[in-house]
């Protein structure tokens, strides 16, 4: 996929006109329709005056190709972190709704049970050392204090997911750091939950988070690797300043 010609599709295109004569003479066709110039980001011909002008090193910077597909990478992994934020925030309100009713809760579920025994009996259950009634019991005798501060603390890692998804939608560098010490922080625990049980959904989720992980700090350069955010920098700055000249003259 060409993602220059995708985005100049969905956006439309850039052009500017360098004030270095030689440059603009370059990106500057004339048609019998009237001028027109080089787009910045697919190097297709526009017809019109051109968007802005200046020295060639004022040139916007502009995404292209590889750029471009990174931006879409940062921008899913935006999504996944924000949408998980939002279902964890939902989460959190659920534990304070369930906190305000507990004691009913509670009350009917001991009352229920009873009912349930002879099923369980045919079934060769014991439903005395069940698990699963047994850790709904932990939950249905959880303090009130208790559940205000895993309420709490499951709202807090719901904004921080959230935060950090909206930063790496915009591409914020800061919002880069965050998503590798946020996720590399629950790695460990996501390694001791594989040793306790083997599940599909958890390799998944350790292996997506460990390639998120490894693609931020190779790509963005974070953390000093492959020179850090000085060279990080540098090539951006540098693909801008040939978003003239390179375009320019790959014609000459």
């Amino acid at each position: 996929m060409d993602w220059s010609l995708r985005t100049c599709a969905r956006k439309g295109h850039i052009t500017y006109k360098p004030t270095e004569t030689d440059l603009a003479d370059h990106l500057r066709a004339t048609t019998p329709h009237g001028e027109a110039w080089r787009c910045l980001r697919c190097g297709g011909y526009v017809l019109g005056t051109p968007h802005g002008s200046g020295p060639a090193d004022r040139a916007p910077l502009v995404l292209r190709g590889r750029a471009l597909r990174d931006l879409l990478v940062l921008r899913l992994l935006a999504v996944e972190r924000a949408g998980r934020g939002l279902l964890i925030l939902l989460l959190a309100y659920g534990v304070l709704r369930f906190r305000s009713s507990q004691a009913t809760l509670r009350q009917l579920f001991e009352q229920d049970l009873p009912a349930a025994r002879p099923l369980a009996d045919k079934l060769n259950i014991n439903l005395d050392e069940s698990g699963v009634v047994h850790t709904i019991r932990t939950a249905l005798g959880l303090q009130s204090r208790t559940l205000v501060v895993v309420a709490l603390a499951l709202a807090a890692y719901a904004l921080l997911g959230i935060v950090e998804g909206a930063g790496l939608w915009y591409a914020k560098r800061w919002a880069e750091y965050l998503a590798v010490v946020a996720t590399s922080a629950f790695l460990p625990l996501e390694v001791y939950e594989l040793i306790e049980k083997v599940t599909v959904l958890r390799v998944s989720a350790l292996v997506f988070n460990i390639a998120a992980v490894v693609y931020l700090l190779l790509s963005k350069r974070l953390f000093g690797l492959r020179g850090g955010h000085a060279a990080f920098e540098a090539a951006r700055h540098s693909e801008s300043l040939l978003e003239v000249r390179a375009v320019a003259r790959t014609r000459g």
